[in-house]
């Protein structure tokens, strides 16, 4: 039963991802609900200090852009653009074209990220809550769907540049081996031509003694 089931979620890793990524939208807009019902617009909260040196806090701002506040403004193109690239790998997922696990972890991150933050845009006038912010470096401020949705991006991208990597080895590998085994083959048909020629002298020589 145990490898039943086992091999039911192997076999549907795509749906395990679509609830994954379900999982994080829902943290993702709890975190920002605790930040909206406990903050007021731009009041920040000390969680990590070093003597003087702020190095985390909590501060509550609005974000009218992409993640980390890029594209500030473009509220239309990032919903259009953001909502195809969720729909696109939701389908890919639903279709199961997406197989192996961390192109189906990265996919779920990035839609979970995509719609945690297409969710405040849709629904709170464009804008995004924002929280994360870390002092210690010059930094935009962000939130949890912020994380999500860069990491699953750079996740696929170092997928990416593995996978056409080790294609690029297994193709230099299988090239030198048929080269090898040309070569080899030349070789055979060479000396198989000379082993010919030393029969043939051979039974001349042969001939020329009986005669």
């Amino acid at each position: 039963m145990h490898k039943s089931i086992a091999e039911k979620i192997k076999n549907n890793l795509q749906y395990v991802g679509l609830l994954l990524a379900a999982v994080l939208v829902g943290i993702d807009q709890l975190t920002k609900w605790l930040v909206v019902s406990n903050m007021k617009l731009q009041d920040s909260i000390h969680i990590i200090k070093i003597g003087d040196t702020e190095v985390l806090n909590f501060s509550y701002y609005l974000n009218s852009g992409a993640a980390f506040s890029k594209f500030e403004g473009k509220t239309t193109m990032l919903v259009v653009v953001t909502s195809l690239v969720i729909a696109a790998l939701i389908l890919l997922l639903v279709l199961k074209k997406i197989k192996r696990t961390p192109y189906i972890v990265a996919a779920s991150l990035i839609i979970g990220g995509g719609i945690g933050n297409l969710i405040d845009r849709l629904f709170n006038n464009g804008l995004v809550v924002d929280f994360i912010d870390f002092r210690i470096i010059n930094f935009a401020i962000f939130n949890f769907a912020d994380i999500c949705a860069v990491c699953g991006a750079a996740l696929l991208f170092i997928m990416v540049v593995v996978d056409e990597v080790r294609d690029n080895k297994k193709k230099r590998l299988e090239k030198a081996a048929d080269n090898a085994e040309s070569g080899n083959a030349a070789e055979n048909t060479a000396e198989n031509a000379e082993n010919g020629n030393v029969a043939e002298n051979e039974t001349e020589k042969s001939d020329d003694g009986n005669d």
